[in-house]
């Protein structure tokens, strides 16, 4: 089978069984995922209407309870008498229906009770022979659903009552809200009560909010109490659940229990009213989004398939081409044509492989055009090699020569000069172990103090401060002798007077500390300092001698950045050069 045709069939066998385990996985887990989720936005969408109910119902009460403010009428009250309160404040209630509400509260009538059900004041909003409202809720108790109004206020409840009735004029239902007025004096004493009736289209105005389809039937009922407001329809079946749940809720029933076939019943409460939402939803409902995603998946099924196919041939075509050609110019390159090259120029993988290729072949050309003179280079390399071991040696020869016959011809200082110059340069060029001991820099040290003072003719003053147990410390090599070159450069070139430089070694607690102070022109350190701490490895590299920054990246590379360099100085007093490194622990890494 050819490349072309297996990528055809891998792509095509994937994606069919990606799409069948897909459709597999969700008829047994998705489905489930989706129902549940769809119960609970219906779920939320009805808590979220008892929210915006509670937030109205919560303002009628404030409102309500601005009747306290009326002084003189909860004075009244409190006097308890009957005929003074109605012919002094038969007008109260029309005050309090005015004043209080807006017309969008839906405010239709208001009654203000004294505390033994008797009238005092009426409000009855925009009465007309088909808008008309009772006087007095107690004239027809039954129609006025009065009855749990003094069950209500004979109670020891004390949070508003929500009720309801049906008024035949309006042919609507009227929510009906009553609050017990209290002495203030006396918060357990009942002096009357307020009844204020709303319209339900208020309430209605918020379920259509949420009430998103007309086959969801939803309903609100105080517990306890006759149904207030619906919205939606009710086929045959549903009709009796409904009639079983609201009689079930009026005789203050768990309505949990009752078992719904084909139906998802509803229920929240509000957090302080007895008013509760209910919904009967078909299962049908909940089940119409999974039926859609399912046709939907069918659909991309399909969709991929065929997209699958023609993707995979167009690829597969511009992938295997190139491809061919390649392996064509391999097979000439195998029999012979060495000098051809692939003429592929596309910018992908395949591109760059053949890039890669003909740079390949380039590259064995050049190796074997250079594989004749890899010998000549080895033995010129072998060389100079052997001139490198040779030229330190022919320096140290020539000046301990030079000392031999200025001593010979009664030239001390000349052989002297030869013979220090002969060391520095031995201890110098010999890296071959890159630490030494505390003695031997010392000794180094003394033979280019030497070489300085018969060059300079400084007559500088040098005074060693060494305990005798770090003479053996290991420390690296050429660590002293640059910091008092740079002491006689820097520090004493410009200074006048007595010249002195102290070289002062100790060991405390573990710690190796070297000194090297001058009593020169001084400098202003904390630039210096602040670049040692930072050891920038770059500026190490540019310099052209030992120095400063050299010492402290070497230090700082071999024990920790908790050990360097650090510089004190006074202007005009001189510098202290400190170097701090562990005792004995260059011994230890050279052992490793």
């Amino acid at each position: 089978m050819k490349l072309r045709s297996r990528i055809l069939f891998l792509c095509l066998g994937s994606t069919l069984l990606a799409l069948v385990l897909q459709t597999f996985l969700f008829q047994n887990s998705s489905s489930q995922f989706i129902y549940d989720r769809s119960k609970l936005e219906s779920e939320n969408s009805l808590q979220n209407m008892q929210n915006e109910i509670y937030t109205f119902v919560k303002g009628i009460e404030s409102n309500l309870i601005e009747v306290y403010t009326e002084k003189d009428f909860i004075k009244a009250l409190k006097e308890d008498s009957v005929i003074e309160l109605r012919s002094e404040f038969y007008r109260k209630a029309y005050e309090i229906g005015n004043t209080k509400f807006e017309t969008d509260d839906g405010v239709v009538s208001l009654y203000l009770y004294t505390k033994q059900h008797e009238i005092i004041s009426t409000y009855r909003r925009a009465v007309t022979p088909k808008h008309n409202y009772a006087t007095d809720i107690y004239e027809n108790p039954e129609e006025e659903n009065a009855g749990k109004v003094l069950e209500y206020v004979g109670s020891d409840e004390s949070v508003m009552l929500i009720s309801s009735y049906y008024n035949p004029y309006r042919e609507r239902d009227i929510l009906r809200f009553v609050l017990k007025l209290y002495n203030n004096s006396n918060r357990g004493q009942v002096i009357g009560y307020i009844v204020c009736d709303v319209d339900s289209k208020v309430f209605t105005s918020i379920m259509e909010k949420y009430h998103t389809n007309n086959m969801i039937y939803i309903w609100l009922q105080p517990y306890g109490d006759r149904p207030a407001v619906s919205l939606g329809e009710l086929s045959g079946d549903e009709e009796g659940y409904y009639e079983e749940m609201s009689e079930r809720v009026m005789n203050e029933d768990t309505a949990e229990e009752v078992d719904f076939a084909k139906q998802e019943v509803f229920r929240v409460r509000q957090n302080k009213y007895n008013l509760m939402a209910y919904s009967i939803m078909p299962q049908s409902v909940l089940e119409e989004n999974q039926k859609t995603l399912t046709r939907n998946l069918f659909l991309i099924a399909f969709l991929m398939v065929a997209a699958a196919a023609v993707l995979t041939t167009v690829v597969s075509r511009s992938v295997i081409r190139p491809l061919d050609i390649l392996m064509g110019t391999i097979q000439r390159i195998k029999n012979g044509e060495t000098g051809l090259r692939t003429e592929i120029v596309r910018k992908d993988e395949i591109g760059e492989l053949g890039q890669n290729f003909n740079e390949m072949l380039d590259q064995m050309e050049e190796l074997r055009r250079k594989e004749n003179q890899a010998t000549l280079l080895l033995g010129q390399a072998e060389y100079k090699a052997l001139q490198a071991q040779i030229n330190p040696h022919f320096l140290y020869n020539t000046l301990d020569t030079m000392s031999s016959i200025a001593e010979i011809r009664d030239c001390p200082e000349v052989s002297m000069l030869s013979h220090s110059l002969s060391n520095i340069f031995r201890y110098s060029l010999n890296m071959k172990d890159p630490f030494s001991t505390v003695a031997k820099e010392i000794s180094h040290l003394k033979n280019y103090t030497y070489v300085m003072d018969v060059r300079m003719q400084n007559h500088v003053r040098y005074i060693y401060d060494i305990d005798e147990d770090v003479l053996q410390n290991q420390i690296p090599r050429i660590s002293i002798q640059p910091l008092v070159e740079n002491a006689l450069n820097h520090g004493l070139r410009n200074k006048r007077g007595e010249k002195e430089i102290r070289i002062r070694i100790r060991k405390k607690a573990g710690i190796l500390e070297i000194c090297v102070a001058d009593n020169g022109v001084g400098m202003d350190a904390k630039e210096l300092n602040r670049s040692l701490t930072k050891n920038d490895l770059q500026r190490v590299e540019q310099g052209n001698s030992i120095g400063l920054f050299n010492i402290n990246a070497r230090i700082k590379m071999l024990y920790g950045e908790e050990f360097g360099i650090i510089l004190e100085s006074t202007q005009g007093e001189g510098t202290s050069v400190y170097v701090t490194l562990p005792a004995g622990a260059a011994e230890a890494d050279k052992g490793e």
